[in-house]
Protein backbone atom coordinates (compact mmCIF):
# COMPACT_ATOMS: atom_id res chain seq x y z
CA UNK A 1 0.00 0.00 0.00
CA UNK A 2 2.77 2.43 0.92
CA UNK A 3 4.76 1.50 -2.17
CA UNK A 4 1.74 2.25 -4.38
CA UNK A 5 1.37 5.67 -2.74
CA UNK A 6 5.07 6.34 -3.29
CA UNK A 7 4.78 5.33 -6.96
CA UNK A 8 1.76 7.56 -7.37
CA UNK A 9 3.62 10.44 -5.72
CA UNK A 10 6.71 9.88 -7.86
CA UNK A 11 4.63 9.61 -11.04
CA UNK A 12 3.29 13.19 -10.98
CA UNK A 13 6.68 14.52 -9.92
CA UNK A 14 8.41 12.80 -12.82
CA UNK A 15 5.70 13.98 -15.20
CA UNK A 16 6.17 17.53 -13.93
CA UNK A 17 9.92 17.19 -14.41
CA UNK A 18 9.38 15.88 -17.95
CA UNK A 19 7.03 18.77 -18.74
CA UNK A 20 9.51 21.27 -17.33
CA UNK A 21 12.32 19.71 -19.35
CA UNK A 22 10.18 19.79 -22.49
CA UNK A 23 9.26 23.45 -21.90
CA UNK A 24 12.94 24.34 -21.38
CA UNK A 25 13.84 22.62 -24.65
CA UNK A 26 11.03 24.49 -26.39
CA UNK A 27 12.33 27.81 -25.00
CA UNK A 28 15.85 26.99 -26.18
CA UNK A 29 14.52 26.15 -29.64
CA UNK A 30 12.56 29.41 -29.71
CA UNK A 31 15.82 31.32 -29.27
CA UNK A 32 17.55 29.35 -32.01
CA UNK A 33 17.17 31.51 -35.14
CA UNK A 34 17.51 28.56 -37.53
CA UNK A 35 14.78 26.60 -35.75
CA UNK A 36 12.56 29.69 -35.66
CA UNK A 37 13.20 30.21 -39.39
CA UNK A 38 12.15 26.62 -40.11
CA UNK A 39 8.98 27.15 -38.11
CA UNK A 40 8.14 30.40 -39.93
CA UNK A 41 8.48 29.04 -43.48
CA UNK A 42 5.21 27.03 -43.45
CA UNK A 43 3.41 30.04 -41.95
CA UNK A 44 4.91 32.26 -44.64
CA UNK A 45 3.82 29.82 -47.35
CA UNK A 46 0.28 29.70 -45.95
CA UNK A 47 0.16 33.49 -45.69
CA UNK A 48 1.31 33.85 -49.30
CA UNK A 49 -1.32 31.37 -50.47
CA UNK A 50 -3.98 33.29 -48.54
CA UNK A 51 -2.73 36.57 -49.99
CA UNK A 52 -2.90 35.25 -53.56
CA UNK A 53 -6.37 33.77 -52.96
CA UNK A 54 -7.68 37.09 -51.62
CA UNK A 55 -6.03 38.99 -54.47
CA UNK A 56 -7.66 36.66 -57.02
CA UNK A 57 -11.06 36.98 -55.36
CA UNK A 58 -10.79 40.77 -55.23
CA UNK A 59 -9.68 40.90 -58.85
CA UNK A 60 -12.60 38.71 -59.93
CA UNK A 61 -14.99 40.81 -57.84
CA UNK A 62 -13.70 44.09 -59.30
CA UNK A 63 -13.83 42.65 -62.82
CA UNK A 64 -17.45 41.63 -62.36
CA UNK A 65 -18.26 45.10 -61.04
CA UNK A 66 -16.52 46.71 -64.04
CA UNK A 67 -18.47 44.44 -66.40
CA UNK A 68 -21.73 45.40 -64.67
CA UNK A 69 -22.50 41.85 -63.51
CA UNK A 70 -22.37 42.56 -59.74
CA UNK A 71 -22.92 45.58 -57.55
CA UNK A 72 -20.28 46.84 -55.16
CA UNK A 73 -22.48 46.14 -52.10
CA UNK A 74 -21.09 42.65 -51.48
CA UNK A 75 -18.29 42.53 -48.90
CA UNK A 76 -14.85 41.34 -49.96
CA UNK A 77 -11.90 40.29 -47.87
CA UNK A 78 -9.37 42.96 -47.08
CA UNK A 79 -6.26 42.59 -49.22
CA UNK A 80 -4.27 45.07 -47.14
CA UNK A 81 -4.70 43.02 -43.94
CA UNK A 82 -3.42 39.84 -45.56
CA UNK A 83 -0.58 41.76 -47.19
CA UNK A 84 0.34 43.23 -43.81
CA UNK A 85 0.36 39.74 -42.26
CA UNK A 86 2.60 38.48 -45.07
CA UNK A 87 5.03 41.37 -44.65
CA UNK A 88 5.12 40.84 -40.88
CA UNK A 89 6.12 37.22 -41.43
CA UNK A 90 8.72 38.31 -44.00
CA UNK A 91 10.18 40.71 -41.44
CA UNK A 92 10.37 37.92 -38.85
CA UNK A 93 12.12 35.64 -41.35
CA UNK A 94 14.56 38.41 -42.20
CA UNK A 95 15.33 38.99 -38.52
CA UNK A 96 15.91 35.28 -37.98
CA UNK A 97 18.29 35.12 -40.93
CA UNK A 98 20.17 38.21 -39.78
CA UNK A 99 20.46 36.80 -36.27
CA UNK A 100 21.67 33.45 -37.59
CA UNK A 101 24.25 35.24 -39.74
CA UNK A 102 25.43 37.29 -36.76
CA UNK A 103 25.70 34.16 -34.60
CA UNK A 104 27.72 32.45 -37.32
CA UNK A 105 30.08 35.40 -37.73
CA UNK A 106 30.59 35.61 -33.96
CA UNK A 107 31.31 31.90 -33.86
CA UNK A 108 33.84 32.25 -36.69
CA UNK A 109 35.48 35.24 -34.98
CA UNK A 110 35.59 33.33 -31.71
CA UNK A 111 37.24 30.35 -33.37
CA UNK A 112 39.67 32.67 -35.15
CA UNK A 113 40.78 34.56 -32.05
CA UNK A 114 40.70 31.64 -29.63
CA UNK A 115 41.08 28.58 -31.83
CA UNK A 116 42.14 26.02 -29.24
CA UNK A 117 40.67 25.10 -25.92
CA UNK A 118 42.56 24.92 -22.65
CA UNK A 119 42.17 21.54 -20.96
CA UNK A 120 40.30 21.71 -17.68
CA UNK A 121 41.95 20.72 -14.44
CA UNK A 122 39.09 18.39 -13.55
CA UNK A 123 39.67 16.15 -16.57
CA UNK A 124 43.41 16.02 -17.24
CA UNK A 125 43.15 12.53 -18.76
CA UNK A 126 40.95 13.81 -21.62
CA UNK A 127 43.50 16.21 -23.09
CA UNK A 128 42.64 16.87 -26.70
CA UNK A 129 45.33 17.08 -29.33
CA UNK A 130 44.16 20.50 -30.54
CA UNK A 131 44.12 22.06 -27.07
CA UNK A 132 46.77 24.57 -26.02
CA UNK A 133 48.81 24.64 -22.86
CA UNK A 134 48.00 27.09 -20.10
CA UNK A 135 51.18 29.07 -20.86
CA UNK A 136 50.13 29.43 -24.49
CA UNK A 137 46.68 30.50 -23.36
CA UNK A 138 48.16 33.13 -21.03
CA UNK A 139 50.37 34.56 -23.77
CA UNK A 140 47.39 34.75 -26.13
CA UNK A 141 45.29 36.54 -23.49
CA UNK A 142 48.16 38.94 -22.72
CA UNK A 143 48.47 39.81 -26.41
CA UNK A 144 44.70 40.40 -26.61
CA UNK A 145 44.85 42.66 -23.53
CA UNK A 146 47.80 44.55 -25.01
CA UNK A 147 45.91 45.06 -28.27
CA UNK A 148 42.82 46.28 -26.37
CA UNK A 149 44.99 48.75 -24.41
CA UNK A 150 46.55 50.05 -27.63
CA UNK A 151 43.10 50.61 -29.12
CA UNK A 152 41.94 52.32 -25.92
CA UNK A 153 44.95 54.63 -25.90
CA UNK A 154 44.51 55.47 -29.58
CA UNK A 155 40.86 56.37 -28.95
CA UNK A 156 41.83 58.53 -25.98
CA UNK A 157 44.40 60.42 -28.07
CA UNK A 158 41.86 61.00 -30.83
CA UNK A 159 39.26 62.26 -28.38
CA UNK A 160 41.82 64.65 -26.83
CA UNK A 161 42.76 65.96 -30.28
CA UNK A 162 39.11 66.48 -31.16
CA UNK A 163 38.44 68.19 -27.84
CA UNK A 164 41.54 70.39 -28.33
CA UNK A 165 40.38 71.54 -31.78
CA UNK A 166 36.99 72.54 -30.43
CA UNK A 167 38.45 75.00 -27.91
CA UNK A 168 39.34 78.48 -29.18
CA UNK A 169 43.03 79.24 -29.10
CA UNK A 170 43.94 82.43 -27.27
CA UNK A 171 46.88 84.36 -28.71
CA UNK A 172 48.72 86.53 -26.21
Amino acid sequence: MASQQQQQAVGPMSQAALQQNASMQQQQQDFDPVHRFKMLIPQLKESLQNLMKIAAMNLAHNTSIDNGIKSSDTPVQRFDKSLEEFYALCDQVELCLRLAHECLSQSIDSAKHSPNLVPTATKPDTVQTESMSYAQYLSMIKSQISCAKDIHNALLECSKKIAGKGQPQVII
